[in-house]
């Protein structure tokens, strides 16, 4: 109030909208005039009801890169396996897009399904027995289960505190082929959402920022912006901070990737 601030624009995800919520539901407790107004912004596309965050895409498109180099690597050797690990905390949307994008991958692993080492291993196995060669990816919140020692906790943000599934599976995998597989492990981590957007990218974020500017001019507060089932709309923040979005494992996009690659249930 003191410094004359009567719009305020948040980007961000399930945190960052809280945090807009929080500022809003204080001004009009304060008696401040200011319009609060999200614009959903997560790399992992998981804000609940919006169809896609911006930059999202241009994320899978660099990730399918990772994807692809990991398959010539693994053609390059005998009982070649390439171990992509991809962000997606609690939600595996970059994986699972990425891995239906590239076409090269044997098994998707993301944090939505539960799935058990021997039953991967057996997978992999397989599949060097058809082709000579594998691509296992998966997303960095996947296995949790399975790593979990009882020390795990939240961040700053009440974010959960992630076990490295990556390194993990490496050493599985040496261990169950016990030297006879020439593993390459690739973490492009923040590479894939670091680089220049795709077209698509740029417009929807401009879109969505003009959307959010309309909103504050016209006095709107405690929303958010986005994209739902292709229409653009204002949403109260409240209804889409209360989870994020997942993957549906019962759903068609999976399922889809599934029957593409010949992935069976891991659990």
């Amino acid at each position: 109030d003191m410094w004359g601030i009567d719009m305020l624009f948040v980007v961000g995800g399930n945190g960052g909208n809280a945090a807009a919520n929080a500022i809003a539901e204080e001004c009009e407790a304060q008696g401040v005039v200011c319009s609060v107004v999200g614009v959903p912004k997560s790399i992992d596309n998981d804000i609940l009801l919006i169809d896609r965050c911006f930059g999202f895409e241009t994320a899978v498109e660099e990730a399918q890169r990772a994807l692809l180099a990991a398959k010539v690597e693994a053609m390059s050797a005998r009982n070649g396996l390439g171990l992509v690990k991809l962000m997606g905390r609690q939600s595996g949307f970059i994986a699972m897009q990425a891995s239906m994008a590239s076409g090269v991958v044997d098994a998707c692993l993301i944090p939505e399904t539960p799935f058990r080492v021997d039953k991967l291993c057996a997978l992999v196995a397989r599949a060097f027995e058809r082709k000579g060669h594998a691509v296992v990816c998966v997303a960095e919140g996947a296995g949790q289960d399975i790593l979990n020692d009882g020390s795990s906790g939240t961040d700053a943000s009440g974010n959960p505190i992630l076990k490295d599934i990556g390194p993990f599976l490496k050493n599985e995998f040496k261990k169950h082929f016990k030297g006879d597989a020439d593993i390459k492990y690739i973490d492009p981590t923040y590479m894939i959402r670091a680089i220049p957007t795709t077209s698509t990218d740029r417009i929807y974020c401009k879109i969505l920022a003009h959307n959010a500017v309309h909103a504050a001019f016209a006095g709107y507060s405690g929303l958010t912006v986005g994209l739902v089932n292709t229409h653009y709309v204002y949403l109260p923040i409240p209804v889409v901070i209360q989870a994020p979005r997942k993957v549906d494992p019962r759903g068609k996009a999976w399922n889809r990737l599934r029957a593409s690659i010949g992935q069976p249930n891991f659990n």
